[in-house]
């Protein structure tokens, strides 16, 4: 039996007014037309455009989720059909694209019945540029999309259609805000911007919907006063010196401002001066390194579920909170599990100061849990033994799967490139969907060089990557340094406490259950005293609890579900993360170790 919960944010919700902020902070322009809201929607079994319509669907809210309106489920076998007007003004040379940031999980947009693309995938931003097929005036917009769930190898993360445990509500559809812009007839498309701390300058890249030799010309900004400034040509890689620059850091999240002009068309964005790396200490113990020296990342996992909106947020607000409320307990890391965020909550995190490590979104066919999961808890040494390339074993036989995952993997850290919160990719987490994973962290590591990687979160450790990667729920945990990576305790913690009235269920998932704030308190803090802490002497370099908040079942959060109640107390946890980073100061004879 499921008890519906709502976020404070929910219960001032308004309707007309839906994630209305700009959706893309990294390449901004002054053109934008929001489409979120009332859309008609149906759900059939066929894929042929209805005549007619079920009723009405708030988007971006997925028809499983409480706020769309629908509360519906869509089965693989679904057809799930959206349909909407909007009204286009005189274009004049200009260019119309239209922006989904994610639907879930293979979709067919049309315009005024003519088919302007296809997209796969649930995770990823795809633009269409609609400019032939829109007439001034009214025009129609619609989707058809089919969502396979964990039915396919697709990529699903945690949802499941038979939901439980550590697998939650499946949802479908449209997820994230869709919007317009009009843009000049050459424009840029995207930008790839990397700093060079060390040489203290800044690389960026500048792409054009057209391949041209038309000049860019760059200006970095500090508030309203030009600092720096470059001209040169668009495709090519301009370096710009970034005169006495201040490092970005969760204590000290320094953003600088771009603005970028390509011919009749301008953006602006940002980017922050900082190195992540790995290093030797001073009793040469490798470790995190953030700007030339020791950090310590100390984090929480983080899957990215609202109990009103599933994988969407109520509202901006809702996102900074789980942000702030980790900064104000004292972490400085949020791990991303097995789901990309809209460009949004990477915005929140580059401004606050909250370093992310960030999962792909595992697929594969439905997974042989003893194998993946059981076995290696029981015998953690079986993980370290087997090779990825038992396609079968680890649900990955469908050669398209495979090569989907590639695909996917590219284009999400071409996606979020340009965010400095992201310290670290993480391209597998235990052994779901797994398969050659030296292959994939090589491949990530030529793509992004200036980031870590944990290679195979939890076990299953094929050898590469940055750390050594450990999910350790039911042992006292043992930490040595590691030669050649990090040491890195990946998840942990995982203790249960489930409150009546801010649960969603009677049932109870969880590592170790408590029955109060002061039990589960008192458990949390024996945890980090006896383990947790005198490990960061012994080579400790990471850290990550399960978890943020409850889901469903799973009530091992810091906070409940509806984020009403913080179930640690505050001043402990906080304490207890201040006692961590002195012990880790001691250790590297770092100056500051938060």
């Amino acid at each position: 039996m499921y008890h519906q919960l709502y976020t404070r944010w929910a219960e001032e919700f308004d309707r007309e007014h839906v994630l209305t902020e700009y959706p893309r902070p990294s390449m901004v322009r002054d053109s934008y037309e929001n489409l979120n809201g009332e859309w008609e929607y149906a759900i059939r079994r066929e894929e042929m455009l209805p005549e007619t319509y079920d009723g009405t669907i708030l988007v971006p809210f997925s028809p499983e989720a409480v706020l769309s309106g629908v509360e519906k489920t869509v089965y693989p076998e679904d057809v799930l059909h959206y349909r909407r007007s909007f009204v286009m003004e005189r274009l004049e040379g200009r260019r119309a694209l239209l922006h989904f940031g994610a639907v879930d999980q293979s979709c067919r947009i049309y315009i005024n019945q003519k088919l302007a693309g296809v997209h796969e995938g649930g995770y990823l931003p795809f633009t269409l540029d609609i400019t032939e097929l829109v007439t001034e005036g009214e025009n129609i917009l619609q989707a058809v999309v089919r969502d396979c769930t964990d039915t396919s190898f697709h990529a699903r993360g945690k949802q499941k259609l038979d939901r439980g445990g550590m697998f939650y509500q499946a949802q479908s559809g449209i997820w994230q805000t869709v919007w317009m812009e009009i843009v000049p007839g050459r424009y840029i498309s995207r930008l790839k911007i990397t700093p060079c701390f060390d040489e203290g300058t800044v690389n960026v890249r500048v792409f054009g919907s057209v391949r041209d030799d038309m000049e860019v010309r760059i200006r970095v900004l500090d508030g309203a006063s030009v600092i720096a400034e470059t001209t040169g040509r668009q495709d090519t890689v301009l370096r710009i010196e970034v005169p006495d620059f201040e490092a970005w850091s969760p204590k000290h999240p320094r953003l600088y401002d771009l603005k970028i002009e390509m011919g009749e068309d301008e953006v602006r964005s940002y980017f922050a001066m900082r190195k992540c790396s790995v290093g030797r200490d001073r009793n040469g113990i490798l470790r995190f390194m953030l700007n030339n020296r020791p950090y310590f990342h100390n984090g929480v996992l983080d899957q990215g579920y609202w109990p009103e909106g599933l994988y969407t947020a109520p509202c901006d607000e809702a996102l900074i909170y789980d942000i702030k409320m980790m900064k104000k307990l004292g972490f400085n890391m949020i791990r991303k599990h097995s789901k990309i965020e809209p460009e949004r909550w990477y915005y929140h995190c580059d401004r606050l100061g909250m370093l992310v490590w960030q999962d792909m979104v595992n697929g594969g066919t439905p997974y042989h849990m003893k194998f993946v999961c059981v076995l290696p808890n029981f015998w953690m040494k079986s993980g370290r033994l087997i090779k990825d390339n038992k396609y079968r074993a680890f649900s990955r036989q469908d050669e398209e799967g495979r090569r989907e995952y590639y695909r996917e993997l590219k284009a999400m850290t071409a996606c979020l490139y340009n965010h400095p919160c992201i310290a670290a990719w993480v391209p597998f987490n235990e052994g779901w969907g797994q398969f050659d994973a030296a292959k994939a962290s090589a491949l990530v590591k030529r793509l992004d060089p200036g980031r870590l990687v944990d290679e195979a979160s939890g076990w299953f450790d094929q050898g590469g990557g940055d750390m050594y990667s450990i999910h350790n729920y039911w042992r006292k945990f043992r930490c040595r340094p590691w030669r050649d990576r990090v040491t890195a305790l990946t998840e942990y913690g995982g203790y249960s406490w489930r409150i009546e009235g801010h649960s969603y269920c009677s049932e109870v998932y969880g590592y170790r259950k408590y029955d109060s704030m002061e039990a589960l308190t008192n458990g949390y803090k024996r945890l980090w005293e006896r383990e947790i802490i005198p490990a960061v002497r012994k080579g400790l370099g990471g850290t990550v609890y399960t978890q943020l908040s409850d889901i469903e079942e799973e009530v091992n959060g810091i906070l409940t579900y509806d984020r009403k109640i913080v179930k640690l107390k505050p001043d402990t946890v906080l304490g207890l993360n201040r006692r961590l980073y002195e012990e880790f100061r001691k250790c590297t004879g770092v100056a500051e170790a938060e």
